[in-house]
């Protein structure tokens, strides 16, 4: 008797790449740590506490984004400040009132941003973050010039004018559409500045139009159009006009200080951001040599003070 036989056709399959034998992941850093730099005290109310503060508010800010946090004084050596650099893994520039060209506070900035712009052109990714003043401070270290005018939105709480850029910017990759809607049209940033950078000059200046991408703008009281936020385009610098820390952490009812869930939302987004992205702290792999030192350099040594309402925060550590 015949069988049939049945001959089924062999497909031969050639792999366009070979699978590695072990996975091995970009190094991660799962510790991070950003410096916070403490800014001198120019409030008369303030100054029994101490010569520099940090507001607890812009700690907790970064605390909850995952990261730990360093202060970084003002009267160290150059020597001192390039080995902080070493060990941290991304720096916040805060708001206040010192002066951008000859404080203490720029002065330590600047060797800092040099260090960053250093690091960062030989692909060691080290973030900077500055809000309000620290934003304003960005502006003059990239143009090398103190470019800011009156542009006063002086508490008050704004919706932001988006540009196209926002829409395809590294700071707002994980705001969903409603909620990118939202920080358009509800005044879900915490403003309380008297200068800036206007729009015109902005673009104006070559220097700040290379380095930044706009990614907001607003109106101020004077009628002046500012740049409200900004990011670069090649170094993993932001900046943000507004106050993100205040929606979570600041709760004094003079001030308007967003508290929406929206407003909420927005900021826990940043600080994630800052920590997280890509670019920025979780990709840096900066350490503490001494496990001891890094212990010593916490801000968990440190008390924040209790100052009531009567210097707009509740919590300052002062130093």
């Amino acid at each position: 008797m015949l069988r049939s036989v049945v001959f089924l056709p062999v497909i031969f399959i050639q792999w366009s790449c070979a699978l590695p034998t072990k996975w091995k992941p970009d190094p991660i850093n799962n510790r991070p740590i950003i410096g916070i730099l403490t800014q001198e005290v120019n409030d008369h109310v303030m100054k029994p506490f101490g010569k520099t503060y940090i507001p607890a508010s812009y700690v907790k800010y970064i605390e909850s984004g995952g990261s730990r946090v360093v202060p970084i004084r003002l009267t160290q050596s150059t020597a001192e400040y390039e080995k902080i650099f070493r060990s941290i893994n991304g720096l916040l520039f805060i708001g206040g009132s010192s002066n951008l060209e000859t404080s203490n506070f720029a002065r330590v900035a600047r060797i800092f941003y040099r260090l960053a712009l250093k690091a960062n052109d030989a692909g060691d990714f080290f973030p900077i973050w500055g809000t309000c003043l620290g934003m304003q401070l960005l502006t003059v270290l990239v143009a090398g010039e103190n470019l800011l005018t009156k542009t006063p939105a002086e508490n008050m709480s704004l919706p932001l004018n988006l540009t196209t850029e926002a829409f395809s910017s590294r700071m707002f990759e994980g705001f969903s559409s409603n909620l990118m809607n939202a920080l358009s049209q509800e005044a879900l940033t915490g403003n309380f500045h008297h200068y800036g950078v206007t729009v015109e000059t902005f673009k104006d200046n070559d220097k700040l139009q290379s380095f930044f991408s706009i990614l907001s703008t607003n109106k101020a009281e004077n009628g002046a159009t500012f740049v409200s936020t900004m990011e670069g385009k090649t170094y993993p610098f932001y900046g943000v006009q507004w106050h993100p820390e205040v929606s979570r952490f600041q709760w004094d009812p003079k001030l308007t200080f967003p508290h929406s869930p929206d407003a909420v939302r927005v900021a826990s987004l940043l600080a994630e951001f800052f920590v997280n992205e890509v670019y920025c702290c979780r990709r840096n792999l900066h350490y503490f040599s001494q496990p001891e030192e890094e212990a010593m350099s916490l801000i968990y040594n440190y008390t924040p003070t209790y100052t009531g309402n009567f210097t707009g925060y509740e919590q300052i550590y002062f130093f």
